[in-house]
């Protein structure tokens, strides 16, 4: 009874010690005296201890970074480069295999590839050209990461340059080149709004000018209107005295000042005088000296 007691309690142990639980997130192999026996699925999974052992992968994104380095561009100038690398290790179980025995630490060796990548890449652009063409080079990372790591069982998700800095005294120098960019932007925005304001009060003047233009002809159609109507009404009931109305104020004027004026004799003007003041003009001498018949 003793020896059944001591056998099931053995048999439990080495039941519950062979209990694995793999978590929905990773996938498992199992091997049995150092070689690959089985693949263990999420959930219970049963091992026989110390004879075989499990190793759990991680399926899920994962990133490395590439770490920055100094590359060389194409015009000979030491730019830092980092650049973040996303991938994952494939749930079916050949890829998990292959990310075991097909390649020793997959992360270390996506860091080294992606480092080398970059600086073949970046080492045939210019310094300008590669932070314009930063859609380029992630595409051309991708790719080679993708075509090198295909038998490791990994899915380069994605890649992302993470920074191009160029050497200080160059980034100053990039630094003015942008301001005097901007401020040569700025004057060229002033000038085109002081163009226009001016374009718009030259319009106004415009405008202005032609008012008083032509506010100026009618008041001159206007006089010339009225001088017509003056004229026509001199000539309807002035006919023929307009002259001497004329140089009766002419007189009228000169007396005002106690003048003197001689008047010829015979005179329209003498005899508008003397019907004014009542008096008949007077005779020649000759006429006054001739005697009576």
């Amino acid at each position: 009874m003793n020896h059944i007691i001591a056998i099931t309690i053995v048999v439990v142990a080495v039941f519950l010690m062979g209990i694995r639980i793999v978590r929905p997130t990773h996938r498992g192999l199992i091997e049995r005296l150092g070689k690959y026996n089985r693949f263990a699925n999420p959930g219970f999974n049963w091992i026989i201890p110390f004879i075989e052992v499990i190793y759990q992968v991680n399926t899920t994104e994962q990133m490395v970074d590439a770490e920055p380095q100094e590359i060389i561009t194409n015009d000979n100038l030491n730019a830092k480069v980092d650049a973040q690398v996303y991938f994952k290790v494939k749930g079916d179980e050949e890829s998990v295999k292959a990310s075991q025995y097909n390649v020793n630490n997959y992360q270390w060796q996506i860091v080294n590839l992606a480092r080398t990548t970059l600086r073949n890449i970046i080492g045939t652009l210019t310094l300008k050209s590669a932070n314009s063409e930063r859609g380029k080079i992630n595409a051309e990372l991708h790719n080679t990461l993708r075509q090198e790591t295909g038998t490791w069982g990994l899915e380069i998700v994605r890649t992302e340059l993470k920074e191009i800095d160029p050497p200080k005294d160059v980034q100053e120098t990039m630094n003015k080149v942008v301001k005097a960019e901007n401020e040569k932007i700025a004057a060229i925005d002033f000038a085109t709004a002081t163009e226009t304001a001016a374009d718009g009060q030259k319009r106004a003047e415009i405008k202005k000018a032609e008012g008083i233009k032509q506010a100026r002809i009618l008041e001159a159609e206007g006089e010339a209107t009225a001088i017509k109507l003056v004229n026509e009404a001199a000539e309807e009931y002035f006919v023929g005295n307009a002259q001497v109305l004329r140089k009766l104020e002419a007189v009228e004027k000169s007396l005002q000042n106690n003048a003197k004026i001689v008047v010829p004799a015979n005179t329209e003007l003498v005899n508008v005088i003397g019907e004014m003041a009542g008096f008949l003009p007077l005779k020649h001498k000759e006429e006054k000296e001739k005697p009576a018949k």
